[in-house]
């Protein structure tokens, strides 16, 4: 039931909601346009604010969905354990070829299903990043810092370890927003920002 568990939760991971979403209701392959990333940001920018908040919510679901796994199946393995299979499987699907997202939504579905207190402090952090950064990605990098500092406050260790472990994993997979960031040149989304559609671009 472990290896169940196991496999499945990478399954729901491996669930490719932004290039779905992109094929089967816009007629457009997201990994062609933006920054060519298959996640809820690219999402954004390619297919506007109705998809992007669809897909959000489905990469979130993933997280929670996998976490609460060997709670519904009454199997013996840490929740949070079938979280981070779940985030592997968002970044290297099995349904589009081991190129994903950056496991950032999936890993705040894990969140949710795990801590709601926890995920709640965690998105307020991340929505006051936002607002002064207008980059997601530094906000998606300072949250993950921030979370490994509020986990310590929950006195819950594996939050804590699955917490820093998501953070070197998410960190490692903006490599490329790091050094636009360092360089000025990573893009920004202003409130009130209105996407364009892929076939506009």
């Amino acid at each position: 039931m472990t290896a169940i568990v196991i496999v499945l939760a990478y399954l729901l991971g491996s669930i490719p909601s932004g290039i779905w979403i992109g094929k089967y209701f816009y007629q457009t392959d997201i990994r062609k346009y933006g920054s060519g990333n298959s996640g809820t940001t690219n999402t954004f920018r390619v297919l506007g604010k109705k998809a992007g908040i669809i897909v959000l919510i489905m990469d979130m679901l993933k997280g929670s969905a996998a976490t609460l796994l060997p709670i519904w199946l009454g199997v013996e393995i840490h929740p949070l354990l079938a979280g981070v299979v779940a985030a592997l499987g968002h970044t290297y699907p099995l349904f589009a070829g081991f190129k994903g997202g950056k496991a950032v939504a999936t890993s705040a579905g894990i969140m949710l299903a795990y801590n709601p207190l926890f995920f709640g402090e965690a998105i307020i952090a991340f929505v006051i990043y936002l607002y002064f950064s207008r980059m997601v990605s530094l906000s998606s990098i300072l949250v993950s810092f921030t979370a490994v500092a509020l986990s310590f406050f929950f006195n819950d260790w594996p939050l804590t370890l699955v917490t820093i472990l998501l953070t070197i994993f998410i960190i490692y997979r903006h490599r490329s927003n790091i050094y636009r960031i360092r360089n000025g040149t990573e893009s920004k989304v202003p409130f009130g920002y209105k996407s364009k559609s892929a076939k506009e671009k």
